[in-house]
């Protein structure tokens, strides 16, 4: 069972990435406007963006699957799911900041645009997001590994799992706002 904490914990992130996805279409309106916008989103490789977007979501799976093997209390289920799940994390944190380099080295740049200032902020603040839950995934792997398992163990698991759920929602509302709706 979630706890209280972890649902106003999700909510206030949720309120946190709808400001953001306000600046974003705000930035739209008045680049689109302007004309300049357009140019800018030219850049984005959107099969690229649909390959990180499978490698994120996939990590879902593997962390519910870690879930799963803490409820029956398969200890190695959970270290190896949750593994494979830090793994990934880390794979879509390496191909947003390979998308970074490609989108600056077209020009694409927080300095250049305020389309650029826009995709950095939101990638940005993602990629922050999916930090946090890898070192969380991390310290519940750390914990699994220093003592018995215990039930508080598997609801710290859940709790992270539904962290890195909440996650992996919003990069897919930002994946179709970033590189589907441009």
């Amino acid at each position: 069972m979630v706890s209280v904490g972890t649902i106003a914990f999700l909510a206030q992130e949720l309120m946190f990435f709808a400001g953001l996805f306000a600046m974003y279409f705000t930035s739209r309106a008045n680049g689109l406007a302007a004309g300049d916008w357009g140019n800018q989103t030219e850049h984005l490789n959107v099969v690229f963006g649909l390959v990180i977007t499978i490698v994120l979501v996939s990590s879902s799976f593997t962390s519910q699957f870690g879930v799963f093997a803490a409820e029956r209390g398969d200890v190695f289920g959970l270290r190896k799911w949750f593994t494979v799940t830090v793994v990934l994390g880390v794979i879509f944190l390496g191909l947003v900041a390979f998308e970074w380099t490609s989108m600056a080295s077209e020009g694409v740049t927080p300095q250049a645009s305020v389309y650029g200032s826009v995709f950095y902020i939101i990638t940005g603040f993602h990629m922050a997001h999916v930090t946090a839950g890898i070192i969380a995934f991390v310290v519940v792997l750390l914990r699994v590994a220093k003592s018995k398992f215990t039930p508080a163990q598997a609801t710290a698991a859940m709790a992270v799992s539904y962290y890195w759920h909440f996650v992996d929602a919003v990069w897919i509302g930002v994946f179709i706002t970033i590189y589907l709706v441009q």
